[in-house]
């Protein structure tokens, strides 16, 4: 595909992408901004091939704010290796069933799902704010791997948008993290499911390499932004700007599915 993007839509683009990369390194959900603007903007390319543009641009981003966070934020080593190692075998999986399924099948679950985390989240106002170490034992962690690793692994794979929110959310309640260091972990866990992800695009030829790279470099920007202020601000922020993130999600996926029919 060749590479004459109108430069008002070339501007949006790259705006849509440091803010997706914003989003994304506080508090996860950076595809509710950038996949639909893909979509939006080249509505006759074949989705398979947006979702890999996406896909590419957001391992940018989470690398990008994985960094950041491990600079700053000790992670719990035992448990995060083992998840990313099924992480990465969880959204390749994912991304193979994404060329077979459709995700409009899938959408009035995940609304399901994004509604009891609202309801969590806003009927219990001190979750994430402290950590909770009594939550910390064998079996919840053996729960946090399987659930990040395999379940939600395998839903970023095969749509994608709200992933860095149910990963935050998974580490929070089951694991007893506070929001920001679940945010911490999650950017490393993201890593590994866009990478799967995107070498089942990638072998698939579903990229658009030079326009990914590009927009890589926004969410980059945005990412580092984006971690910066979450470990400035700390945990009652990334809480705030989960909710709003998950109220956002909601009303894009319920549109999707209400316009459908």
């Amino acid at each position: 595909m060749p590479f004459d993007i109108d430069p008002g839509l070339f501007a949006l683009l790259i705006a849509a992408a440091i803010f997706a990369g914003w989003i994304d390194a506080v508090v996860g959900g950076g595809g509710l901004v950038q996949l639909p603007v893909l979509l939006v903007a080249f509505p006759t390319a074949p989705t398979a091939l947006m979702l890999g543009t996406n896909k590419m641009a957001s391992v940018f981003g989470t690398t990008t704010s994985a960094i950041a966070y491990a600079r700053k934020i000790k992670l719990e080593h035992r448990l995060l290796w083992p998840t990313v190692g099924l992480a990465l075998l969880g959204s390749g999986a994912g991304a193979l069933a994404a060329l077979s399924v459709s995700s409009d099948a899938l959408k009035p679950i995940i609304i399901a799902v994004l509604l009891a985390v609202l309801v969590l989240v806003v009927a219990k106002p001190q979750l994430g704010l402290e950590p909770r170490p009594e939550l910390r034992t064998r079996w919840r962690g053996a729960a946090v791997m399987v659930v990040c690793g395999v379940l939600i692994a395998f839903y970023d794979g095969i749509i994608g948008p709200g992933t860095g929110i149910f990963l935050a959310v998974a580490f929070t309640t089951i694991f007893g993290m506070d929001f920001l260091a679940a945010a911490a972990h999650t950017k490393v866990v993201n890593v590994t499911t866009n990478l799967g992800a995107l070498v089942v695009f990638a072998l698939q030829d579903n990229i658009w390499w030079l326009l990914g790279a590009v927009m890589g470099l926004g969410t980059m920007l945005g990412a580092w932004f984006g971690a910066h202020t979450a470990m400035s601000k700390g945990s009652k922020f990334v809480r705030l700007v989960l909710v709003v993130v998950v109220l956002g999600l909601l009303a894009r996926l319920s549109w999707d599915v209400w316009s459908t029919r």
